[in-house]
């Protein structure tokens, strides 16, 4: 697959520089939305400038063209948007600064992808002094929808942050919240909305996207956000007035609380040494990050990737959930008695990646665990709900455990050992059906006494 390019045209304000297609910040009707040019007009890659008046003046942001192309050069992802991002930050001084990062005029988008049934799309953005934005959608059969939004930006950018305390690239990642979109449908949001995470406020407006598109063609078909709808408030545009004071309280709230995220599929992963398999795991997997709001991430089988090693004494199965997730487990044996041995998990690390560049968002390690002990030859199973601290900020939640680190035979799991859980699930579900047939019993039988006690009333009075 490759990427079309980003050719920058900064158009004059107010005006659009192709015809038909409405300038930013202008109204515009459903029809109007989207690419309308000829691909050989300079209008299917640009950048417009938007002037934003302030308080004490104006200054300049752009918007963002992006349309991806897949190995036949059709259109698979197009995306055309505006966003800025409210940072604050410490200085040298000890004390807090609020800073503004706008998109200047050359913005790349290098390492954007269409995406398939597998593998998520990605829409990426690098611009300014290492700066870089991107955000994965997945899809499912009938809709497709933004996963997780990346954010880098770089205190090495004396022009944003002059007296930044901390220097380098800062990362955050956050979960997209929007609601899916049907496949073939276009979404549409000219109204700003705006999502806040780790210091910082990303705020977007007149977006136009779609993913995964069919037949190289941008749908006619539109989803609107619920700020576009009638019925919704009128919002303020972001100012330099309402940047330094109060950037969220002008912004329209969220239409409707996010829904819950759904247990993890379970994932069927294996090592081999040689022909032959040493390793098996079955296990939904999901991850609970910590950052100003709790961040739930859900390991996809599809897209993840086992490796690892087999040993007698240990064993250590790796996951990479398409090179944004890695989890690594590692299991050891132990000896119970001089005859008895029994394997266990004795350690967790997480690393969390940029998809984008690579770096490290967040990594976590714990070595200290002793759980999923079963005896030697044998697997371990616990259908219940688990969590792995592993350390104050990352939780790992595993549903559906059955794992065999050692001693597999035929590719195929030896008797399990259940988890507490499981087995007092095992055990009080005899118990019940047992109380609940001797209830029974005892209705039948005071049903029967009764009965014989009304005959003889009735025999008497005859």
């Amino acid at each position: 697959m490759t990427a079309g390019e980003v050719f920058v045209a900064p158009a004059r304000p107010g005006r659009s520089p192709c015809p038909g297609v409405p300038a930013a910040g202008t109204s515009s009707s459903p029809a109007a939305m989207g690419p309308r040019c000829p691909a050989a007009s300079s209008c299917r890659r640009r950048l417009l400038p938007l002037l934003l008046l302030g308080v004490s003046g104006f200054f300049q942001s752009y918007a963002v063209e992006v349309d991806i192309k897949d190995a036949s050069n059709a259109t698979c992802l197009y995306a055309d948007w505006m966003m800025r991002f409210l940072i604050t930050y410490e200085s040298n001084k000890g004390d807090y600064k609020n800073t503004t990062l706008n998109l200047p005029s050359n913005v790349t988008h290098n390492g954007s992808v269409c995406g398939n049934d597998t593998l998520p799309a990605l829409v990426a953005v690098q611009f300014g002094e290492g700066h870089s934005w991107s955000i994965n959608l997945t899809k499912t059969n009938e809709t497709y929808q933004g996963d997780f939004i990346t954010l880098t930006y770089n205190t090495n950018d004396t022009a944003v942050f002059p007296d930044a305390k901390r220097k380098g690239l800062v990362t955050v990642l956050v979960k997209d919240l929007s609601p899916p979109v049907q496949l073939n449908t276009v979404y549409v949001c000219h109204n700003s909305f705006s999502i806040e995470a780790e210091n910082t406020t990303q705020i977007f407006w007149n977006v136009t996207m779609q993913a995964f598109i069919q037949n190289g063609t941008v749908s006619k078909k539109e989803s609107r956000c619920a700020g576009d709808t009638p019925t919704s408030a009128p919002t303020v545009r972001p100012t330099i007035a309402n940047v330094t004071t109060a950037p969220t309280t002008t912004l329209p709230p969220a239409p409707t609380p996010p829904k819950p995220v759904e247990n993890p599929d379970t994932g069927n992963y294996s090592l081999k040494s040689g022909n032959k398999t040493c390793f098996l795991a079955s296990v939904g997997l999901q991850l609970n990050v910590s950052q100003d709001k709790p961040l739930l991430i859900n390991i996809n089988p599809k897209t993840t990737v086992a490796d690892g090693a087999c040993g007698n004494t240990t064993a250590t199965l790796k996951l990479n959930d398409g090179n944004s997730t890695l989890i690594g487990f590692t299991f050891a044996v132990k000896n119970t008695s001089a005859s008895v041995q029994k394997f266990y998990l004795r350690e967790v690390n997480v690393t969390l990646l940029n998809r984008l560049n690579g770096s490290v968002i967040s990594s976590a390690d714990n070595s200290n665990f002793s759980k999923w002990d079963a005896f030697l030859g044998s697997s371990y199973m616990c259908r219940k709900e688990q969590t792995l601290q592993i350390n104050e900020d990352i939780q790992v939640h595993t549903f559906n455990l059955w794992i065999q680190p050692f001693l597999v035979e035929a590719n195929k799991f030896a008797t399990a050992e259940e988890c507490i859980a499981d087995s007092d699930l095992n055990f009080l579900i005899p118990i019940a059906v047992g109380v609940a047939l001797g209830f029974l019993i005892i209705l039948v039988f005071i049903s029967y006494i009764i009965g014989r006690r009304k005959s003889r009333t009735g025999y008497q009075s005859v």
